[in-house]
């Protein structure tokens, strides 16, 4: 397994753990039937913290998206270069950094670590594309 792949499976088992946190939250907040069951107007709103988790997390798939198919570009075409594994780590703590950071309402380090998470996204691409 190369270093990038290693990296992605990684991120992959982080983002699917994400969901855990505000769904403790949901059982707290509405018991665990009313966790169980649909979203209703009527139903008790997650706590502020809860829902900043939830739109991390959002975030965190909507970026794994684009990720992914990058590594796994990088991987079949047998590109792993110090760009390629250093980007691959940085995306792993910047989209960790950024879920913790998001969740505790810390603004301008959230913009900051997913900005980390983007800029080594894009490494990768341009190393594919020969650029880096």
């Amino acid at each position: 397994m190369t270093t990038e792949l290693y990296w992605l499976a990684a991120t992959v088992l982080m983002t699917s753990l994400m969901w855990m946190p505000y769904v403790l939250n949901r059982i707290a907040v509405r018991g665990m039937m009313g966790a169980l069951a649909n979203e209703t107007p009527q139903s008790a709103p997650h706590a502020p913290w809860a829902q900043r988790a939830m739109a991390a997390h959002k975030n965190a798939i909507e970026n794994l998206a684009v990720f992914a198919p990058a590594i796994l570009v990088a991987h079949v075409i047998g590109l792993s270069n110090g760009v390629t594994t250093t980007a691959a780590m940085l995306y792993f703590f910047a989209r960790l950094a950024h879920y913790v950071i998001y969740t505790a309402g810390i603004p301008i380090a959230r913009t900051l670590a997913f900005a980390v998470g983007a800029f080594s996204t894009i490494a990768i691409v341009l190393a594919v594309l020969g650029a880096v």
